[in-house]
């Protein structure tokens, strides 16, 4: 039985590694044609849109998306420098810096929104049973919560 449930764990951690690398180009395609933004901006502009006062410490941001802390970094100055976002030193914390949603940003972020939702949709959602998705948010939750909890 032991086994069996060895099987099973990596052929669904396989079938979600496989599905996230169809998928996350397909996605980033799309976004590209339709609103000239890569997926890798969406991210960050989707995280700085949903926190309080639309900025995050580059810390807080490296913990949300989901790109490595370095290319953090290099994705908010690309957004920087094309005014979509914009640095403010943290008076708290001189070592650490927001990064701050503008107004052109969060207008971007708007047109960009229903395309990936849509896209989202298409690819993955339709395929499935509303059963199935709630299913997927459950599981997927518990993994995720239950490592939050770990050092």
């Amino acid at each position: 039985m032991a086994q069996d449930r060895k099987r099973l764990a990596a052929d669904a951690w396989g079938a979600l590694l496989q599905v996230h690398a169809l998928l996350v180009p397909v996605l980033d395609r799309e976004l590209r044609e339709a609103v000239q933004l890569p997926l890798s901006w969406y991210d960050v502009l989707l995280e700085l849109s949903a926190a309080d006062d639309r900025r995050l410490t580059m810390s807080e941001l490296a913990d949300r998306v989901v790109l490595s802390r370095t290319r953090v970094s290099r994705v908010v100055d690309e957004l920087v420098s094309a005014r979509l976002v914009r640095r403010e030193s943290n008076p708290a914390d001189a070592r650490s810096a927001y990064a701050v949603l503008t107004t052109d940003g969060l207008a971007r972020f708007r047109q960009a929104a229903p395309i990936y939702l849509a896209s989202i949709e298409r690819h993955f959602a339709q395929t499935v049973s509303d059963s199935d998705l709630r299913v997927v948010v459950r599981a997927l939750g518990r993994v995720r919560e239950a490592r939050s909890l770990r050092p």
